[in-house]
């Protein structure tokens, strides 16, 4: 996938601002910043859900010249949040991914994706519970079960990790950075910085709607721009046997 150029504005007012984007098979690409920087907006334009200006190019063509259903065999989105009308049970919403796969040769192989999909987010144990009556960070697993049953090539999560604890958000990401080393290309937005680093090929830090930096998570968490970005003295310290970026906010002692 290749951004150029992206512009987003809503209600009369610049949301994203001139963004360049290189998602690589392969890599997860995290986007990261403040509220507000613009990183749910890009990925809804990316995915084609929001009208936007420049270029988005998912297999060398425009989200807008795909048939819906082709689209969704291209990509797959796990939104921030997911409302259901019915109180459907676990497994039927994880079915719902299959759904672009309807009709095609892929479909014989509906109940195996299913079942893996289940197993990776780890959802296998309330298949059968109705989604309104699980927590909100089991209602997350589900929804990424979902999402990972529709077998994209291009796999693009907001904020993933936000209701689970810390077991789980290290599930998510192991469970993204999976799909990556099966040919994937994942984009991820996420808040946690340390995540990011520990899990990212490549980051995009966001502020106000425009990059500030991109590159490997190494190079780019440094707390100069993270403290100038976040507007708030952030220390990055390297993990004493990874050498991964640890950040974390400065506190007076």
């Amino acid at each position: 996938m290749k951004v150029e150029d992206l512009r987003v504005r809503i209600a009369g007012k610049s949301i994203v601002d001139g963004v360049d984007l290189l998602a690589r098979q392969g890599e997860v690409l995290a986007l990261v910043g403040p509220n507000g920087a613009g990183k749910s907006t890009l990925l809804a334009a990316v995915a084609g859900d929001l009208p936007y200006r420049g270029s988005v190019l998912i297999d060398g063509r425009e989200p807008s010249s795909y048939p819906a259903v082709e689209l969704a065999r291209l990509r797959s989105v796990l939104p921030q949040h997911t409302t259901l009308s019915f109180p459907f049970r676990v497994r039927e919403i994880v079915e719902m991914g299959r759904a672009p796969w309807a009709g095609t040769a892929e479909e014989k192989h509906d109940e195996d994706v299913i079942r893996d999909s289940m197993e990776r987010a780890g959802v296998v144990e309330f298949a059968d519970r109705r989604f309104p009556s699980l927590s909100g960070g089991e209602r997350a697993r589900v929804s990424l079960a979902r999402v990972l049953a529709q077998r994209t090539p291009l796999l693009l999560l907001d904020e993933p990790t936000a209701a689970l604890d810390l077991k789980h958000q290290e599930l998510v990401l192991a469970v993204a950075r999976r799909r990556a080393a099966e040919g994937c290309a994942v984009v991820v937005v996420l808040h946690d910085l340390g995540l990011a680093a520990a899990h990212a090929d490549q980051a995009v830090v966001l502020r106000e709607g425009r990059v500030a930096a991109s590159g490997r998570p190494v190079e780019v968490f440094t707390p100069e721009l993270l403290s100038e970005v976040y507007e708030h003295p952030v220390d990055v310290i390297p993990h004493p046997e990874t050498g991964v970026p640890l950040v974390v906010p400065a506190r007076a002692v």
